[in-house]
């Protein structure tokens, strides 16, 4: 451990490790602009000194275990253990390689940049026991505030656009002098002349000037356009004639001045001699017509569309100057659209753990067809295989296998029966209709067969938010074999029966999902999900369910379900320092059973415990309410426990330990109810003595981000034991991990893919 402490170790003689830059920061008028501005001023300086966490360099710690590389040894050959070591740390960083001027130099520049402009900087070192730090001392005097703002006022029809923009302007008077601002205002002038027209506008043809002359600290900025400015740039374009060609190939390009082929359609040219695909496709897609007017918005909606589509692998357009031709500003626009191979096949095989010790595998065969019926549409076909193996444990043998086959077809646009829709942004609606068939074997204790179909649409408003909304949702699951082992047990537990009824569902979905996380980088953001789910409610206004009866009503001869069940996931993350997050979610589950059913079917129950729930409690464990199976493992297996009511909350800290490796620590909380009272669940229906049931599990965990997926090891431990009587759930003080029965018990240990939230 000496060698892990003594951070110096190779650092040179007359030189000293850098610990980074103290920025002193004083005048800038009140404390708090003082706190910003050396918080702006500090990541500028450099080098940056050597990483830490939780105030430790441990890469420069293992950089110095390795020891220090000889100079005359080429690195290239270097093998074995001490390499690869010293790749994981970093060298450490010194003094002689900060130029204090240098920085000084920079930070005064950023207080000019900021209104500081008679600002000054003064900088030093620090050494202590080969250690240092460079200390910067800046006086930034008075900041110079907008006393006024001009923009151009001449007759011509670019001044007139940029002026009726200007309550917009983000430069107000008062505001402190700030070049970034400056520079947005460019930017954001020339984002509303190209939503104008101004096809050939770009920022570098504005110039603020600025008059620092006018006394009290103030300047007069004044918004111009460079006289060199092209003439083109100061027009409005109007769009001539739109050319698309669907089977540009990137390796056998032609010139597309050959355009004898173009078939129009409804104000644009498709050049598809073979037929290929038929013209509507791209209706929904081009959002511009002929005679209008060039517009950002509408040109970056076209090309996602044409993306999102999903059948060309490549989308690119060009605008052609066409003005000498027709004797006013106009642009052609053309698209080339490389297509995706029309077939394709994949194969996925994956593997799943879960918390009661059943691991598994999963095989899935797809075949996809795109253009079916030249229109764009996407017809999928896929089909798995899979098993999961309790691998220990007291009982073993029980385990499952699956197979199934599903059908999809997609249709790039809303197809309805008697009205035409739309939307409009950049990505294209979709019709789809699918069909599913699946078959589930519980070795030694049932076998089920189901049937989906639905029949629905999928959209999206933005990036962040998109829909889905299945009119037609049916589900059909029954029973094809059920052993003597699993009848027996129904006597001791009933509600075991539950899993093996014939469930008829027949209803409408929909889906809302907001999502500000975009990519795997740590940020700040919102996630949420709601689902509203309806059962039974058409179906029994036809055949009469809806009215009280005696008897229980059917629909072909079937039982169906009837509920109102909704749904939502809220979700929030936090950006802890550079990598750290901190993940927050939580879960609220309401389904409410009328009519045929006193309770969800068993497929549309809310379930809780597990590697993606509460982490400290075996999948499927939880609930309802207080409520504990009766003898459940003299059966020689553990049946899920459900409920039409759930409630979950998880927070999470993750913390990033190099590249690869991340930890974390969890507390879950949470349970799942029944809507109705169920003699033989005693103690499971909601009340509002809900708070007093949730269970509650803490732990730690290891995940190793190795590009291709993140794998993650949890263990958890419960807190609270929701099933114990009053006063006996805390079970913390009990903990005992000597105690071998006590950790077969309490000790969970989760292996999952992904991050559980």
């Amino acid at each position: 451990m000496v060698i892990g402490c003594n951070v110096t170790k190779n650092v040179p003689a007359n030189d000293a490790l850098y610990k980074g830059a103290s920025i002193k920061v004083k005048g800038a008028g009140t404390k708090k602009k003082n706190k910003i501005l050396t918080a702006e001023l500090r990541p500028i300086t450099r080098p940056r000194p050597n990483s830490r966490f939780l105030g430790i360099p441990f890469k420069l710690m293992l950089y110095n275990l390795a020891g220090k590389p000889d100079p005359t040894d080429d690195p290239k050959k270097e093998k074995g253990i001490r390499r690869w070591i010293r790749s994981l740390g970093e060298p450490p960083v010194l003094l002689s390689e900060v130029n204090l001027k240098n920085n000084a130099d920079i930070i005064t520049n950023h207080m000019n940049n900021r209104g500081y402009f008679h600002a000054s900087t003064e900088s030093d070192t620090v050494v202590k026991k080969k250690k240092a730090m460079a200390v910067y001392s800046v006086k930034p005097d008075v900041q110079y505030t907008i006393s006024e703002v001009h923009f151009p006022d001449d007759t011509s029809t670019l001044s007139s656009t940029i002026l009726q923009s200007i309550k917009k302007s983000l430069l107000k008077v008062n505001d402190p002098y700030n070049l970034e601002i400056i520079k947005l205002e460019r930017q954001r002038i020339d984002a509303n002349l190209k939503e104008k027209g101004f096809y050939y506008f770009n920022p570098e043809f504005l110039k603020v000037q600025v008059d620092t002359t006018v006394g009290n600290t103030k300047v007069n900025m004044y918004v111009r356009v460079k006289p060199e400015t092209p003439v083109d740039a100061t027009k409005i374009f109007h769009i001539n004639d739109i050319y698309i060609y669907p089977n540009y190939r990137l390796n056998t390009a032609r010139l597309d001045t050959n355009r004898a082929d173009a078939q129009l359609y409804r104000g644009y040219f498709v050049i598809d001699p073979n037929k290929v695909y038929k013209p509507r496709l791209f209706e929904q897609a081009m959002q511009f017509h002929k005679g209008d007017v060039y517009n950002r918005t509408m040109h970056n909606q076209t090309l996602n569309r044409l993306i999102n589509i999903n059948i060309f692998k490549f989308v690119k357009n060009r605008f052609e100057n066409v003005s000498a031709s027709t004797g006013e500003p106009r642009l052609d626009a053309v698209y080339y659209l490389t297509p995706l191979p029309r077939k394709s096949i994949r194969g996925e095989i994956g593997g799943n753990t879960k918390s009661n010790n059943m691991t598994g595998t999963q095989i899935t065969f797809g075949f996809q067809n795109r253009n079916t019926f030249r229109g764009g549409e996407i017809f999928n076909i896929n089909a798995n295989i899979g098993s999961e193996v309790q691998y220990s444990g007291q009982f073993q043998g029980y385990n499952t296998f699956r197979y199934g086959v599903g059908f999809k077809f997609s249709i790039p646009r809303f197809v309805t029966p008697f009205f035409s829709l739309n939307t409009k942004s950049g990505y294209v609606p979709r019709t789809n209709i699918e069909l599913g068939y699946d078959i589930l074997n519980k070795f030694k204790l049932y076998t089920l067969n189901s049937y989906r179909g639905s029949f629905g649409y999928a959209w999206k408003e933005s990036i962040y938010k998109e829909y889905e909304l299945n009119p037609i949702s049916i589900q059909y699951v029954q029973p094809i074999n059920i052993t003597q082992l699993y009848r027996d047990s129904l006597a001791n537990n009933p509600t075991l029966k539950k899993i093996v009824d014939t469930q008829f569902i027949i209803g409408s979905n929909f889906n809302y999902n907001f999502n500000q996380l975009l990519g795997n980088r740590p940020t700040n953001g919102f996630y949420f999900n709601g689902l509203l789910d309806l059962s039974g409610n058409i179906a029994g206004f036809l055949s009469g369910a809806n009215v009280k009866q005696k008897d229980t009503v059917r629909l072909f001869k079937a039982q169906f379900s009837q509920y109102v069940k909704a749904e939502a996931d809220f979700r929030y993350y936090r950006k802890v320092g550079l990598q750290n997050v901190w993940a927050n979610r939580i879960i609220i589950g309401l389904g409410v059973p009328h009519g045929n059913s006193s309770e969800l079917p068993f497929i549309k129950q809310f379930f809780i415990g597990g590697n993606n729930s509460l982490r400290a409690f075996r999948s499927r464990s939880v609930g309802p309410g207080h409520y504990v199976a009766p003898n459940v493992n003299t059966r020689g297996f553990f049946p899920d426990q459900s409920g039409d009511i759930k409630l979950e909350m998880n927070t999470e800290f993750r913390a990033k330990l190099n590249n690869i490796i991340e930890g974390a620590v969890f507390i879950d909380a949470g349970n799942i109810w029944l809507f109705n009272e169920n003699p033989l669940k005693p103690g499971g229906k909601f009340t509002k003595e809900f708070l007093k049931e949730l269970a509650i599990g803490t732990g730690v965990g290891v995940r190793f981000d190795i590009t291709i997926l993140i794998l993650r090891l949890d263990l958890g431990i419960p807190l609270k034991k929701a099933y114990l009587p009053e006063g006996e759930q805390w079970v913390l003080r009990e903990v005992d991990p000597k105690n071998k029965a006590w950790r077969n018990q309490n000790i969970i240990f989760n292996l999952a893919i992904g991050y559980p939230f």
